[in-house]
């Protein structure tokens, strides 16, 4: 058998950090917890095979929302990499399969009731395996076009915050205005779809996605599956975005601005309005958001540094309880001398709720105009490859509605594979 086929067989078995640039090997010995598996890695990654692995687990104990308690969840997100051209001579060519185990439920649904969620790693099915991305992208004109076809989630570019990357709540990655719609292809429910990508200039790009408008098969949650079933219609996305120092290869940190819309070719009943009989009236799915991230001060060296970022974002408030959002935080990445790989994050969240969820509710005067959440973290970089991660987050009015405010502690526990 081959060496080249043995060593990409050992590396199925186990993931790892993908290294973009070709010159050097990623340092596995340091930086994961597996190591290079006898140099089978880093020759699968000459190969063009790059290996990614994350375990995590988050624990958080609540009291207030819905009730008080404690829970526990697991996530498990391994990926393979692939340079079709280093492997097989496919000019411009790449791939990626991801799959994630997601274990445990609970946090929000069961004890805060929050609309925006409170852990990014919480989902709806309480035991999940299943292909998450399997994709092929063909660059074209020399990099500056990429067209990509496969399973594909959105939030993995599209409305993204580098800087807001550190904070476990969901709504600093996918906003809650469009979590909550039909069926974004998002964590950890992705849809089959096209997506393209235009350089326009070094530091200017365009991309839009089309996909299926219901991801997977709604009847069976635990699996994967490509399924055009009618009534999916399909979900569009834009985005036109400036990263001002793209060029500037000293530069380290954040700075980004974008502005984006999506929408659903379906319409879906009104949560309040009717028609002359009594019947919904049918409503699109439609918004967008403006978002922008910025490193504001150097603390010493190119390492040690703050940064801000901002984001807003819209529904139509037609069919869902959150019509809009507003994401406020700083970043700030070695917070000590000592400790240069640390970061520290506070951030705050307001989600607006929809006048129509409002009135639609059993008891409308029972509903607040926003629920608003604030979160405090520091990630410690115990090792190249383990974090763990001391969180506090503090939701007013969660769910919407008047009940108890929610204070949660918890954990965060990351290792590198």
């Amino acid at each position: 058998m081959p060496r080249k086929l043995i060593a990409t067989l050992s590396c199925l078995l186990l993931a790892g950090p993908l290294l973009a640039a070709e010159e050097a090997l990623p340092n596995f010995a340091e930086d994961t917890l597996t190591g290079d598996w006898r140099g089978a890695r880093g020759g699968a990654l000459k190969n063009g095979f790059g290996f990614e692995g994350l375990a995590r687990v988050d624990a958080l104990r609540n009291r207030g929302g819905i009730s008080n308690g404690s829970r526990h969840i697991t996530h498990l997100d391994l990926k393979l990499r692939m340079d079709l051209e280093k492997a097989f001579g496919w000019s411009g060519g790449s791939a990626m399969v991801n799959v994630l185990s997601d274990g445990g439920w609970g946090p929000n649904a069961r004890h805060v009731g929050s609309q925006m969620g409170v852990t990014n790693v919480e989902v709806g099915a309480p035991t999940t395996t299943r292909v998450f991305q399997a994709w092929l992208q063909q660059n074209l004109f020399d990099d500056r076009l990429a067209v990509l076809a496969g399973l594909y989630p959105i939030d993995s570019e599209f409305f993204t915050v580098d800087s807001a990357g550190v904070f476990i709540g969901p709504q600093y990655g996918t906003p809650a205005d469009l979590a909550l719609t039909r069926g974004p292809s998002i964590f950890n429910n992705s849809a089959f779809g096209l997506r393209a990508k235009w350089t326009i200039a070094k530091t200017v790009y365009a991309m839009g996605a089309v996909l299926d408008g219901i991801p997977n098969d709604p009847a069976r949650p635990k699996i994967a599956a490509i399924r055009f079933a009618k009534g999916d219609g399909s979900f569009s996305i834009g985005e036109f975005g400036w990263l001002p120092e793209a060029d500037n290869e000293k530069f380290k940190g954040y700075a980004k601005a974008a502005i984006g819309l999506w929408g659903y070719s379906t319409k879906v009943n009104d949560q309040r309005d009717t028609d002359a009989g009594g019947n919904p009236l049918l409503r699109y799915q439609r918004g967008g958001y403006v978002l922008g991230e910025r490193t504001l001060a150097r603390l010493g060296g190119d390492e040690r540094f703050l940064s801000g970022f901002a984001r807003y974002t819209w529904g139509d408030g037609d069919s869902t309880a959150v019509k809009n959002s507003l994401n406020l935080g700083l970043h700030l990445k070695g917070p000590l001398e000592s400790r240069p790989d640390d970061v520290v994050g506070i951030a705050w969240s307001r989600a607006g709720m929809s006048r129509k969820w409002r009135d639609a509710q059993t008891v409308p005067g029972n509903t607040k105009a926003s629920e608003d959440a604030l979160e405090i973290t520091w990630r410690f970089a115990v090792t190249p490859y383990l974090a763990i991660q001391p969180n506090y987050q503090y939701i007013k009015h969660p769910g919407g509605a008047a009940a108890a405010s929610a204070k949660l502690i918890g954990m965060r526990f990351d290792v590198a594979l």
